[in-house]
């Protein structure tokens, strides 16, 4: 059965489907295996740009440098017996110059035809390539009289015929929907774009450096699991039918690599996607790339460190400065924020004073769950629910979040948002049910989370079973009872400290990105139909 696809009732599509035939009758193959060019544009105009290399008549006399390109066809205007065109390649764009007389088209001999009138290469080239196509040129270089650089084309190579045509004849894509779903026509219309992901591979690239050279091994673990744990967050499902099992994707890294700890490795990272089953928007995706790194003899004042460092190295690489100025959802102008460490170090409570002027230390439960009613933050139903602990956590997320423009790192939360971490070691704090937690912010929104990691094997099964009953109330983001962590925990696990840190936030950053969509391949999308 042959499916019938939209667009090929278009008649673009079907022109080109046209060419493609005579192409081929002409002795053109439109699809060949293999090209290998020697140099791509970016690198020509850094070598040639400003060089004194000749002229046309030079480089038709093969007397200037020799070079073989490729690309994809952006432009082309024919002007007499020269036709000039931009082929552009993944670094950039360049000129290229075909002539009536001496460009050739690999393939086709006008001598060696059966059409009575066999059209001359050049006007080949014109009427049977189109924009988009993805050609190879063989020539030499040249600076046309208005000094830009320019490949006289002896030989073309057509690599691959393109059926349908470019998006708004290059002009580029302003629809988002459309960019964001069809994230291929955005990378050969915007340039921005390509950089945009150019430099997420870049930070990729440093961050593995920099974890290595804190002789961290990068490690993998399952991606599938049949206890889901580590975060709260509501999974994916889904089932291993060879054992007729229910099975997770996970919602974060920390479970196994805690156990790999316990096992004697010392320090432990892995940057993987994660996915969880929630809501879409411009900072949440339901799949993201997570960092978690896990290290011996450390504790969280160690990955507070950890983490200025990192995005202090991070905006030193990439722009030379740790200040950055950055594009803010509804403001006017650019904010500039400084990431040179150390950032400010605040408690929750501590912010809560400093931001709003409340000390929650001085509110009853009564009063404290009328002031989260009155943010409107959460449903009442559900914050009846809530211990204090969580409530106080619920009025920080309202107030004071959104006011951390500058970087900051919110410490000591209550005990109740965090079954995996340690009780504080400051014995007044503890008996407050605070712990060892702590959240990097910059421009109102999460960076990173890190503990002390709670080590205590009695501790960590009584916080494990209270998620645990909080579950089985209705609590769709709660964690299952996980035993055999608790058994790994029990074999005994040194001092560590922990950090999941949000790589595609860090990349929105460092790439002046609003939305995670941005900064995503492929971000999810609601179906079209």
């Amino acid at each position: 059965m042959t499916s019938k696809l939209e667009y090929e009732e278009h008649e673009e599509y079907r022109n080109r489907s046209r060419k493609l035939k005579e192409l081929r009758e002409l002795g053109v193959e439109p699809y060949p295996h293999k090209y290998t060019p020697t140099h791509f544009s970016k690198r020509l105009h850094e070598q040639f740009e400003n060089s004194n290399i000749g002229h046309s008549d030079d480089a038709a006399a093969g007397e200037t440098e020799s070079v073989r390109v490729s690309g994809r066809l952006i432009l082309f205007r024919a002007m007499g017996k020269n036709a000039f065109a931009h082929i552009q390649d993944h670094m950039g764009k360049i000129q290229v110059m075909f002539n009536r007389d001496d460009t050739k088209v690999v393939g086709y001999d006008p001598n060696n035809t059966s059409l009575a009138e066999a059209p001359k290469p050049l006007k080949l080239i014109e009427k049977k390539i189109d924009l988009g196509d993805i050609i190879g040129i063989e020539g030499n270089l040249f600076h046309t009289q208005k000094g830009e650089l320019t490949v006289y084309a002896k030989k073309v190579t057509l690599l691959c015929k393109t059926l349908l045509p470019l998006a708004e004849k290059h002009a580029g894509l302003h629809d988002k929907e459309i960019r964001y779903r069809k994230r291929w026509l955005d990378l050969i219309s915007n340039e921005d774009v390509r950089e945009t992901f150019r430099i997420r591979s870049q930070i990729l690239s440093q961050i593995r450096k920099y974890f290595e050279n804190l002789d961290f091994i990068e490690v993998e673990t399952p991606v599938l699991q049949s206890i889901y744990g580590g975060a709260e967050a509501r999974p994916f499902t889904t089932r291993l039918h060879a054992l007729d099992q229910k099975m997770f994707m996970r919602i974060s890294l920390e479970i196994p690599l805690k156990k790999l700890i316990v096992g004697g490795m010392d320090k432990v990272f892995e940057m993987g996607r994660v996915f969880r089953n929630e809501g879409i928007d411009r900072s949440h995706n339901p799949e993201f790339t997570l960092l978690e790194a896990y290290a011996s003899y450390w504790d969280y004042n160690d990955m507070m460190q950890c983490m200025e460092n990192l995005v202090e190295m991070l905006a030193m690489k990439l722009f030379g400065t740790t200040k950055l100025a950055v594009n803010v959802p509804d403001a006017e102008e650019p904010v500039e924020i400084d990431v040179k460490a150390p950032w400010p170090r605040l408690s929750m409570k501590e912010s809560l004073k400093k931001f709003t002027n409340i000390d929650v230390d001085a509110l009853s439960d009564e009063e404290l769950y009328h002031m989260v009613i009155e943010c409107g933050h959460l449903e009442t139903k559900k914050v009846k629910t809530f211990p204090r602990g969580l409530m106080i956590s619920a009025l920080f997320e309202h107030k004071v979040e959104p006011l951390l423009i500058q970087p900051h790192h919110i410490t000591d939360f209550p005990i109740e948002t965090t079954p995996l971490c340690k009780p504080h070691r400051d014995p007044e704090e503890k008996s407050k049910g605070i712990v060892e937690r702590f959240e990097s912010f910059i421009l109102g929104g999460e960076f990173c989370n890190a503990y002390s990691e709670l080590n205590d094997p009695l501790i960590q099964k009584q916080l494990l079973e209270e998620q645990a009953k909080r579950k089985e109330a209705g609590d769709e983001e709660a964690n299952p009872f996980d035993h055999e962590f608790v058994e790994a925990i029990c074999q005994g696990m040194p001092p560590t400290g922990g950090i999941g840190i949000g790589i595609d936030r860090l990349v929105m950053l460092l790439t002046n990105s609003v939305s995670i969509r941005d900064v995503l391949f492929f971000p999810w999308m609601k179906p079209t139909s």
